[in-house]
């Protein structure tokens, strides 16, 4: 498989599995609190993938386990906690989506004078192009529920938290494997959840079957396949080429829950959706200085 199609099926399965985690969630939450199913999501994974990596024999350096640990508590439990606890304060959707969606111009931003990933006029067109089709995609949904002010910074906590680890996780460019990087950070992020479901009464998990399936959703299709397809872009394109990718997400979270649910999207999704389209196309052109970030990260990471 050639490099290009290499990232190309990277792409693809980031979008369709980061979006199935919204669909596991709310399959999960039918019977257990929110705290429940992240303590246990992330406790499976943390089982599984740290098995896994025990079982090839791979080891780490005492400097790896922290900046691994800071990369848990951002990525996982800081942006994972925020979007399910602003949701449980009752923050919509749609509100927490396109707060999300800036993201992308976060990183980017961010991406410029920290990693060497310029982006030129173009580029930075796209990305605002793809804000605003997250938007139209959403649309329907925003200024739903009765949140209380302070609740609408829980997904802005969320946004630094997801964004910080990506910029980070670029500039460190870890060599551990992607096994022992997910099991490490789902690892942290399970004491993090872990603790504030026993603290709250609760950590049992509910005795029904559906609880289950969607823990096996939740691990292997969200965790091992959307924050491992997540690390392997950010890790082959740069940081800001994962983040805009986020882009497509709320389009295909539509297409999962129409699937799945029978929930239709709204009028504005379609131009939604082609808004997005056109902002990815200009976003994720590659140009020199995408080129010469690439090149600057990986002479840092010898």
């Amino acid at each position: 498989m050639t490099e290009r199609r290499t990232d190309a099926v990277a792409a693809a399965v980031l979008v369709v599995c980061w979006s199935s985690g919204f669909v596991g969630a709310e399959l999960a939450t039918e019977d257990a609190p929110v705290s429940t199913v992240l303590a246990w999501r992330t406790a499976l994974a943390a089982v599984l993938l740290g098995g896994w990596a025990l079982a090839r024999g791979e080891r780490v350096a005492r400097r790896s386990l922290v900046r691994q640990a800071c990369l848990g508590l951002l990525v996982q439990a800081v942006y994972l906690g925020g979007v399910f606890a602003a949701a449980g304060a009752g923050v919509s959707a749609g509100t927490s989506a396109l707060v999300a969606a800036l993201q992308p111009l976060l990183v980017a931003s961010l991406a410029g004078p920290l990693l060497g990933e310029r982006t030129d006029r173009r580029q930075r067109a796209g990305l605002a192009l793809g804000a605003a089709g997250v938007a139209l995609v959403v649309a329907g949904d925003l200024g739903a529920g009765g949140a209380a002010a302070v609740a609408f910074l829980l997904p802005v906590v969320a946004l630094l938290g997801l964004s910080a680890g990506t910029v980070l996780e670029r500039r460190w460019a870890p060599s551990e494997s992607l096994v022992v990087s997910l099991a490490l950070q789902s690892g942290v992020a399970a004491l993090v959840f872990g603790a504030v479901a026993g603290t709250r009464g609760e950590l049992a998990p509910p005795p029904d079957t559906t609880f289950w399936t969607a823990m096996v959703w939740l691990v292997l299709l969200s965790t091992v396949g959307g924050y491992g397809s997540y690390l392997v872009v950010v890790r082959r394109s740069g940081a800001t080429t994962a983040s805009t990718l986020l882009y497509l997400t709320p389009p295909a979270t539509a297409l999962w829950a129409w699937a799945m649910f029978g929930q239709l999207p709204g009028p504005t999704a379609l131009p939604g959706v082609l808004v997005c389209a056109v902002g990815m196309a200009l976003a994720l052109r590659r140009g020199a200085g995408a080129r010469a970030g690439r090149a600057r990260v990986t002479g840092h990471a010898r």
